[in-house]
C-alpha cells in the first residue's frame, strides 16, 4: 500500500462515523444506505488526490457523500421520500458540527445493546440489523406482530435511557 492509500484510509476511518450519519441521514433503505457508503468510500479513496490537506477532511468527505447520494437519489426520483438539493446541502453542513459528539453516543449504543437480555437482542437484531418488520419478526419468534411492536419500543427506550446515562456519565 502506497503512502497515499495510507493516509487516506486513515482519515476515512476517522471521518466515516460522520459520513455514514450523514448518508443514513438521506437514504433510509438500509441496503441501500450501505451500498450508498461503500461507493462514498471507494469514491474518498479515488479522489483523495484531489484533497487539500490544509483543510478540514471530514466535510470534504461529506461533500464527496453529498456526490453519491445525490447520484442515488437522482436514481430513486420516482420514490416519495427524497430530499431536494437544498436539504442534502443544509445536512452536509450539520452533521460535520454535530458528528464528535454523536459519534460517542455510537459507542454508547454498542455497549447498552451489549446489555440486552437475549430475547430483546434477537428482536432488536432482526428489526434493526435485518430491516424485518414487526409482522415477520412475530412469526420467527412466535409472538403476535402487536406484542413485537411493544417490545420493540420498551427496547428503544431502554437504549435511549442508557445512552443518555452514558452521556451524562461521560461529560461528568
Amino acid at each position: 500500500m502506497d503512502e497515499t492509500t495510507r493516509q487516506a484510509t486513515r482519515q476515512w476511518t476517522l471521518a466515516q462515523p460522520a459520513v455514514s450519519a450523514f448518508v443514513t441521514s438521506m437514504v433510509r433503505d438500509f441496503r441501500d444506505r450501505d451500498d450508498v457508503l461503500q461507493d462514498v468510500a471507494v469514491a474518498v479513496i479515488e479522489s483523495f488526490d484531489s484533497y487539500d490537506p490544509k483543510l478540514p477532511f471530514v466535510p470534504w468527505a461529506i461533500g464527496v457523500a453529498r456526490n453519491q447520494v445525490g447520484l442515488y437519489m437522482r436514481n430513486r426520483r420516482k420514490d416519495r421520500l427524497v430530499f431536494d438539493e437544498e436539504a442534502i446541502a443544509c445536512l452536509a453542513i450539520a452533521i460535520p458540527a454535530v458528528a464528535p459528539q454523536e459519534a460517542a453516543k455510537l459507542n454508547f449504543v454498542t455497549e447498552c445493546l451489549s446489555g440486552l437480555e437475549s430475547r430483546a437482542h434477537r428482536l432488536f437484531e432482526l428489526r434493526y440489523q435485518k430491516d424485518m418488520k414487526p409482522a415477520a419478526i412475530a412469526e420467527r419468534v412466535d409472538m403476535s406482530a402487536n406484542s413485537v411492536a411493544k417490545a420493540l419500543q420498551r427496547i428503544r427506550d431502554r437504549l435511549r435511557v442508557c445512552v443518555e446515562r452514558k452521556s451524562l456519565e461521560a461529560t461528568s
